[in-house]
């Protein structure tokens, strides 16, 4: 049964300029990291806006839809569409785990008590943080499986990443990054484009099994907030591809991971 409270945030309205400022706060941040954000964005919908973990997440999904979309054009600029084409079978490789996993992850968000979704979020936080460290500050390797274990290995993190992506409410690029890297041997920039094509039919899957439940209701009654938050993360993310490289990653990494650790932490407590 839907109630205010999942329709609208639980404090009163906020201006648009302060809502667009925050997305954009958010989108540097992911930007100067070449994600988008919205691991930091989860919790600020939460704590500042007062959204219930439920909506927060739906919110936070269509946003991450949204900057995907946004991105997905750009990402292929850089990074050729016939050499990504040419590596579809990572992509249906991982796939074929990770809309199984969105699916599931997102029925059993809305079967969650609050409470213990409020404790789920604060430990998969913990392991965006952990994600962000290890992909930053360490040279990925590939493990070099063969076919025959590396085809079910992609299936089994493709299921993972799309429970975390779907409960999350994120792309989900923090962990296909690094997966593609070490499963199937890409380069960066190039798994980062791979991940996008993941994000996208996984996210419009876990849309879909959030659009089954009552609390999805929260997304018509906020399209205003989501537009604004959505434009905001967008331009923060160019001016955060901007600043790329301007901070250290030894000094931005560390201090990135010290605020979703921060985040998870009030979550846990979060009643």
């Amino acid at each position: 049964m839907t109630t205010d409270q999942t329709l609208r945030p639980l404090r009163p309205t906020h201006s648009a300029p302060a809502v667009f400022g925050a997305g954009a706060a958010i989108g540097v941040l992911g930007g100067m990291i070449g994600l988008g954000g919205a691991e930091f964005r989860l919790p600020l919908l939460i704590s500042l806006f007062g959204f219930t973990a439920l909506s927060a997440i739906i919110l936070n999904k269509a946003m991450s839809l949204v900057v995907v979309l946004v991105a997905l054009p750009a990402r292929l600029t850089a990074v050729p569409a016939a050499e990504v084409a040419a590596r579809w079978p990572v992509a249906i490789n991982l796939l074929a785990g990770s809309l199984l996993g969105a699916w599931a992850g997102a029925s059993w968000a809305v079967r969650m008590r609050s409470t213990t979704l409020y404790k789920v979020l604060a430990a998969l936080m913990v392991l965006m943080a952990a994600a962000l460290v290890v992909t930053h500050t360490t040279t990925l390797n590939t493990l070099a499986l063969p076919l025959w274990a590396q085809i079910p290995a992609g299936v089994a993190a493709g299921f993972g990443i799309g429970v975390v992506a779907a409960i999350m409410g994120v792309a989900g690029g923090e962990l296909l990054i690094p997966t593609i890297v070490l499963l199937f041997g890409e380069a960066i920039k190039t798994a980062g484009s791979l991940s996008l094509l993941v994000s996208l039919p996984t996210m419009l899957v876990a849309l879909a099994r959030y659009s089954r439940d009552g609390s999805f209701a929260v997304l018509s009654a906020n399209l205003r907030f989501t537009a604004v938050m959505a434009a905001g993360s967008i331009t923060g993310a160019v001016l955060g591809g901007v600043l790329l490289g301007v901070f250290p990653d030894l000094v931005l990494i560390p201090a990135l991971a010290v605020i979703l650790f921060v985040s998870a932490v009030k979550l846990a407590r979060h009643t």
